[in-house]
């Protein structure tokens, strides 16, 4: 079983950043619910893959430390989508948007990236930490429950993580709402703690 540390232990952000440097997987708390991360190259990604048993044509999303760090990933960040995340985050949206031609190829196969940056700054540390960005899915096996507890992780993903944060139980307990925008159109991918009506009103 991989090794188990607080999030508020002092040295949490240098052990969380330095196993993901090595390209190992760590399940970290979000607002929503815990997350399995992995740096953003092929290798790594795929350990997640085979750690959810996840479809390979499902897109894994993205967690940033910061608004800022959009652009690590997507191709571009319109005005649209933009006005929601300076409503939202940090908190539980994903916004899903174009994507940039360098990311590896198994992170995404549609021509977009979902993005989003949580509302825990613990999380948002050690996201800076590792670069600004990781590849983050639920710590969970495919089609399962989320895992709202590190227990409830660990029974999922057991040996397949190297460490574990324990941020105790999640308080939000629903996965993001995820958006995305065709012809400049709003479109709910996928309902989440957030309404279309909070959405929308942001927009106008």
């Amino acid at each position: 079983m991989g090794r188990i540390i607080p999030l508020d232990h002092a040295d949490t952000v240098l052990i969380a950043a330095a196993t993901i440097a090595r390209g190992d997987l760590i399940v970290l708390p979000t607002d929503t619910v815990y997350g399995v991360g992995a740096r953003i190259d092929e290798a790594a990604i795929e350990r997640l893959f085979v750690a959810k048993r996840r479809p390979a044509e499902r897109a894994i999303p993205v967690l940033l430390a910061d608004l800022d760090d959009v652009l690590r990933v997507a191709r571009e960040f319109p005005a649209p989508a933009r006005r929601l995340a300076e409503a939202f985050w940090p908190g539980p949206l994903t916004l899903a948007l174009p994507k940039r031609d360098d990311l590896p190829p198994n992170l995404s196969m549609l021509p977009s990236v979902g993005v989003r940056v949580p509302d825990l700054p613990q999380t948002r540390a050690i996201l800076a930490a590792a670069g600004g960005a990781l590849a983050v899915s639920s710590a969970n096996r495919s089609d399962q429950p989320p895992a709202c507890t590190i227990q409830a992780a660990m029974r999922y993903l057991g040996e397949a993580v190297a460490l574990y944060v324990d941020g105790g139980t999640c308080l939000g307990g629903v996965p993001s709402t995820v958006v995305a925008f065709e012809e400049g159109e709003l479109r709910i991918v996928r309902p989440g703690p957030l309404s279309e009506e909070a959405l929308r009103a942001a927009l106008e």
